[in-house]
């Protein structure tokens, strides 16, 4: 059955939001920067958000704001995937989940290892949890990214105690196969350590991929895992400030739950009113929507690209709205961005951030019209050209 894709808003009504990819820069500039998308909200949430402004109901989170079992809803429509809600807490946002679940199962001083290139905010969660980051890079095959199970593996024999898993991966948009995660997950049984997986774009893997929830890898996932995720991203509200801790285990759960009970107030009460909308089957229809216009800008981007910027090298992401390309050859600097932004008005997210692998790359965000997507990379292109 086909989906008629969702349609995004047009930009003079977009430049009248208040949210960071708006106001960080001048009206001249194209933000495709920062993960925010340009679409117009699940009618679901809306109608929540607005009956609870109607009604005043703007104060704390209640004890069950049924975030939980609305999630394990979700994930079995989803993903096939049997999550117990009585094994979920939940906390403000992904980065306050895991830097928790760090402090819980590391020592200061231990070392975490990370998968550059790889989201920011990964570098300093480990940091403000006290531990140490050990970097085990990707794997480019030359058609993929993957894991580097060997590097993984000998930085487990090194003394590391934890992985802190991208999946699906950003920058990359790499969906990490059931294979890959089981193998994680006998390396960090073998070696007495946790993996905790950041799975905030696991709804926005696209048509043909299949996304496996890390905890449902193996029996071992199972044990060793602690997954962490939000409806914020695909349904676009992270400012409302609500995230998912997922266990599996008996153990894993214990942890989570000794954790103060501060760590659920963080929790918005408009973003657990969000996400239970958000991870209801009313929003069905609009996920659907929204995943065939990412389908079809992920393609966009490949000619606008190859049209118009002919010596980038762009690998279509598995996953999200988020595009890592590689502009070396174009002789702009280990920081491209910059340039582009100075000279053709156009904002992209700086690839070193991402790690030293960064460096010549920039993270472009397709989640927006195919008119504002061809109007960048034409940027780009003249910019290319002078």
């Amino acid at each position: 059955m086909s989906v008629t894709p969702l349609q995004a808003l047009p930009i003079d009504e977009l430049r009248q939001r208040t949210s960071t990819k708006w106001r960080k820069y001048p009206p001249q500039v194209l933000p495709l920067f920062v993960a925010e998308t340009d679409f117009p909200p699940a009618p679901a949430i809306t109608a929540a958000l607005t009956r609870a402004v109607l009604l005043g109901d703007t104060g704390y989170t209640p004890p069950d704001p049924g975030v939980a079992t609305a999630y394990a809803s979700f994930a079995a429509r989803r993903f096939g995937s049997d999550v117990d809600s009585s094994r979920i807490r939940w906390t403000g946002d992904v980065m306050m989940g895991v830097v928790e679940i760090l402090r819980a199962v590391t020592q200061p001083g231990d070392r975490v290892v990370v998968t550059p290139p790889v989201y920011p905010p990964f570098y300093d969660t480990v940091e403000e949890a006290g531990a140490v980051v050990e970097r085990v890079p990707l794997l480019d095959t030359g058609s993929a990214w993957e894991l580097d199970l060997l590097g993984i593996e000998a930085a487990l024999a090194g003394g590391a105690r934890a992985v802190l898993l991208c999946n699906p991966h950003n920058p990359t948009g790499t969906v990490h196969s059931r294979a890959t995660l089981a193998a994680l997950a006998d390396l960090a049984a073998g070696f007495g350590a946790v993996v905790i997986s950041d799975e905030i774009h696991a709804p926005l893997a696209h048509p043909g991929v299949v996304f496996t929830p890390f905890l449902d890898a193996s029996p071992a996932a199972a044990r060793v895992g602690y997954a962490v995720t939000s409806a914020s991203k695909a349904f676009n509200f992270a400012g409302l400030k609500c995230a998912l801790m997922v266990t599996a285990d008996d153990e894993t759960t214990r942890i989570v739950k000794a954790l103060p009970d501060e760590v659920e107030w963080r929790t918005g009460l408009f973003g657990a009113i969000a996400s239970v909308a958000a991870f209801s089957e009313e929003s069905d229809a609009w996920l659907d929507g929204l995943l065939a216009a990412l389908d079809q800008n992920r393609l966009l981007l490949a000619d606008l690209l190859a049209e118009h910027v002919p010596g980038a090298r762009y690998r279509i992401p598995d996953a999200g709205f988020l595009a890592w390309v590689d502009l070396s050859d174009l002789g702009w600097g280990d920081n491209p961005a910059v340039k582009i932004r100075r000279e053709a008005d156009v904002a992209l997210h700086l690839g070193p951030l991402f790690g030293t692998e960064g460096k010549g790359h920039v993270r472009i965000n397709f989640g927006c019209s195919p008119e504002v997507l061809r109007e960048a990379v034409e940027r780009i292109g003249a910019l290319a050209r002078s």
